[in-house]
């Protein structure tokens, strides 16, 4: 049974899985605040920094697609508390070994596969926990625990920096991921592994690919990645260079930048566990439409203001991460709303792989354009037209919001 409409802070099964979630996110952000200093003891130009996150992502998209297939035909508790182990593993061997850019790009992306079972798995769970109308308010919940884990991962890679270097921040985060691992695996102790029948369904082509609903959704999410994703990647680099432009030191503008980036995450907290509660009571559209257009506004904005005052360049940052990350749990809840639960993880696995890859992408294009408008130059200083790019997807992710159907999702929710 479902908890009381008012009591989901109160659910322990909920809490203990969202703090998991955020400590398993631990090592997901310890590169991306440690890359200013990466590239120079890692000699790395940008191109070959983004890089990295672009074979990672490329590997979590992939992982992503295989397991979310194969949760629905184990359970999706299965897969998670398989993945949940071997997350903590591949952590551990990144933070031991990823010492220059050839290790580094491969521990990385194995790291990153292995985290794929563990996120369209928590989706299906909460979908089969939670009635519709909890449903947002609730996914919401997962996906800011995710925000949580960025900001912290950023917050402690910012503080390890001084006192070990890069080492001891892959270190301590990485630890964080294996106590995740356990917490989460001791909260689905009770819960069933739920594999749901197919015999009522119209197959896969009628119930997802002819799905208008869940085409437009898969459109609008893959937007979304491309530049939230992209958004991700660079932002602590992005930090980091206006204080270099503005006197800082390296060392001190890399940490500085690791800290405003964790800032934005929890902004991002914020936006996912209100953002979730705003959609059950307003409609999944309407939020939609909103985050990305603001966040398709920012994105056009944010990269020219790499001289501006710090106050403005913050206040836009803060806009843009709530507006980036707004829209990801009222997306994740609208599909399991527009999908029956017997295909939910396919679904959702041709969602990821088109999201990640597009967002897998994302990093080395900013690269590359970051690369070709700051030629020869050792701290980039033309950050706008890197930023354009992925305003693209910003308003890709606008259209395809508006032109979803104006009901509201949970009264139109696929009963499966």
């Amino acid at each position: 049974m479902s908890p009381a409409p008012n009591s989901l802070l109160r659910d322990g099964w909920l809490v203990r899985l969202c703090l998991a979630r955020a400590l398993m996110m631990l090592p997901a952000m310890s590169y991306a605040g440690a890359l200013p200093l990466l590239r120079t003891e890692w000699s790395m130009s940008a191109t070959a920094a983004g890089s990295i996150s672009t074979s990672s992502q490329l590997g979590y998209a992939v992982s992503l697609l295989a397991l979310s297939w194969l949760a629905d035909r184990v359970g999706a508790r299965r897969v998670f508390v398989v993945s949940s182990v071997v997350s903590g593993v591949a952590a551990i061997a990144f933070a031991l070994f990823a010492r220059s850019y050839a290790s580094a790009i491969v521990l990385h992306t194995l790291a990153s596969m292995a985290q794929g079972g563990t996120y369209t798995t928590l989706i299906m769970l909460f979908a089969d926990r939670y009635p519709p109308e909890r449903r947002g308010t609730a996914v919401g919940w997962l996906i800011a625990a995710l925000s949580l884990g960025y900001a912290l991962s950023l917050a402690v890679t910012g503080l390890m920096l001084p006192f070990g270097g890069y080492p001891a921040a892959f270190i301590v985060t990485s630890a964080g991921c294996v106590v995740g691992a356990v917490i989460a695996i001791a909260a689905l102790r009770d819960t069933p592994n739920v594999v749901h029948a197919r015999s009522a369904t119209r197959g896969f082509g009628g119930d997802v690919l002819t799905n208008r609903h869940a085409m437009l959704l898969m459109a609008g999410y893959t937007a979304h990645s491309w530049e939230l994703l992209g958004m991700w990647a660079w932002v602590p680099a992005f930090i980091a260079a206006t204080l270099v432009l503005s006197g800082s030191q390296a060392l001190e503008a890399t940490q500085l930048g690791a800290y405003a980036a964790a800032a934005f995450h929890l902004v991002g907290l914020v936006a996912s566990s209100s953002m979730g509660r705003l959609s059950d009571r307003l409609g999944r559209r309407a939020v939609l439409i909103g985050c990305a257009a603001i966040a398709a506004a920012c994105s056009f904005t944010f990269g020219w203001l790499v001289a501006a005052p710090a106050a403005l360049v913050l206040i836009v940052g803060a806009i843009y991460a709530f507006t980036a990350i707004g829209d990801s749990p009222v997306l994740s809840t609208a599909m399991t709303e527009a999908v029956p639960a017997t295909y939910l993880g396919s679904a959702l696995a041709i969602r990821s792989l088109l999201g990640f890859g597009a967002g897998a992408i994302a990093p080395l294009t900013f690269g590359a354009i970051l690369d070709a408008t700051n030629p020869a130059r050792a701290t980039a200083s033309e950050w706008g037209w890197a930023f354009v790019a992925l305003g693209a997807g910003g308003l890709i992710a606008t259209v395809c919001a508006w032109t979803l159907p104006r009901a509201r999702a949970s009264a139109r929710a696929v009963r499966a």
